[in-house]
């Protein structure tokens, strides 16, 4: 009779929550395959079998991220104005930021430097890029934004990133109030700016 296959689905979605825990609560530097092995009650073969390494693992972090990213795009209701459309777009970037916090890191600030994403992390990226430029795209075509649909959608990512990383520091304000009246003011000027 065959042994039962031990490097299950299960398991490894276990390793995957493990090793997101353990960067959230421990940061970078206790993020290796043998700890990350002991703290999911697993071997450490079983982790290099499933991730093949510390990379691997960070690959699926990375992949987790946007996975959940778009999740919360396709949760969107289509908006009747475009605009708005494109603010909601960019709030539920916050919302995620703020949400997950360390799978943000890993996919936006590469907080490892062995870590380098390749074609297929870049891919995995593409359609939360797509999803954006359109937004942008129904902007210009209501004639709310001028410009290049691509430069204006990265210019855009780029301010929310910003803004999640100084709201995450604290560094936008010290109220409720205060962080939301300058996110909105970054955004409405970024906009204007290229109506």
């Amino acid at each position: 009779m065959p042994r039962p296959k031990q490097r299950t689905p299960a398991l490894r979605d276990h390793v995957l929550k493990v090793a997101l825990a353990t960067l959230e609560k421990e940061g970078a530097s206790a993020f290796t395959a043998r700890h990350i092995a002991a703290r999911a009650s697993t071997s450490l073969p079983a982790v290099y079998e499933l991730f093949g390494d510390k990379a691997g693992l960070l690959r699926e972090l990375f992949f987790e991220g946007f996975r959940l990213l778009r999740r919360r795009f396709d949760a969107l209701s289509p908006a009747g104005d475009a605009r708005e459309g494109l603010v909601a777009v960019l709030e539920a970037f916050r919302l995620f930021a703020r949400e997950h916090p360390v799978l943000s890191d890993v996919m936006f600030s590469r907080p490892f430097a062995h870590f380098d994403p390749g074609p297929s992390e870049r891919k995995a990226g593409a359609l939360v890029r797509e999803l954006l430029v359109g937004r942008v795209r129904r902007c210009i075509d209501a004639g709310v934004l001028a410009g290049d649909e691509t430069d204006i959608a990265h210019v855009l990512l780029a301010l929310a990133q910003g803004l999640a990383l100084q709201e995450k520091a604290g560094w936008l304000g010290t109220s409720r109030a205060s962080v939301e009246r300058r996110w909105r003011l970054a955004i409405d000027a970024a906009l204007a700016g290229f109506a």
